[in-house]
């Protein structure tokens, strides 16, 4: 008969796991949700690669179909004269410049436009450069014009003024262009926009213009 110590130090078995059984649902479920993420991965993936494809294309558009501003340059420009002591008798000042529509399928309507000269920032001279004017995607337009008599606002102490800095070496200019512009993209006008190009021009000895201020790209903006 055993003792209560040798019962005590008698080894029990170990319990085995019970393994649990699923039913056929249980695997069919699980099945089914594996094939719901699934698809739901899939799904969002296409989305976001569909709504990627899309926003590159509405980029491209939209740096296709965003208008830049013409561009300008100037490439004349001289005061007649202006060695003359009396050139202020018949002042004579002439200009060349470039518009360029650089936009690839945008054209640019121009209501009119104007091209005014500034001395020490007043206006010394105004004349009219273009009536209503269409200028079409990728092209350039020349615009030349005289300023004199009436248009040309020059006394004799002005002129002594071109003189005295002509004395220096070089006399500065401002030509302004200004005109009320609107883009043309296929069937739709965008608003009016108030146009003006700033050309910072300055003359030599002779009234000519200066190299370093010829076929220079003039600062556009709008008002």
């Amino acid at each position: 008969m055993n003792t209560p110590t040798q019962l005590a130090e008698t080894k029990t078995p170990e319990q085995r796991p019970i393994k649990r059984h699923h039913t056929p649902r249980y695997y069919a479920q699980r099945v089914k949700d594996s094939l719901t993420t699934r698809v739901s991965k899939l799904i969002c993936a296409v989305f976001l690669g569909l709504l990627f494809i899309v926003g590159i294309i509405t980029f491209i558009l939209w740096l296709s179909l965003r208008p830049h501003r013409p561009r300008f340059f100037i490439h004349h420009f001289s005061v007649l004269g202006l060695g003359l002591d009396n050139g202020y008798k018949n002042p004579e000042i002439v200009f060349n410049v470039t518009a360029r529509n650089s936009n690839l399928n945008i054209g640019i309507y121009y209501d009119s436009m104007v091209g005014s000269v500034y001395y020490k920032n007043q206006k010394i001279g105004s004349t009219p450069l273009l009536d209503e004017y269409y200028e079409g995607p990728k092209t350039t337009k020349v615009l030349t014009a005289a300023l004199s008599g009436g248009t040309l606002n020059v006394d004799r102490h002005r002129w002594m003024e071109f003189t005295k800095e002509r004395s220096k070496g070089a006399v500065g200019f401002r030509l302004e262009i200004s005109s009320t512009i609107r883009f043309r993209i296929s069937a739709w006008d965008s608003k009016h926009h108030g146009m003006h190009a700033n050309c910072d021009v300055s003359v030599g000895r002779d009234g000519l213009i200066l190299p370093s201020s010829m076929d220079v790209r003039c600062p556009v903006y709008f008002s």
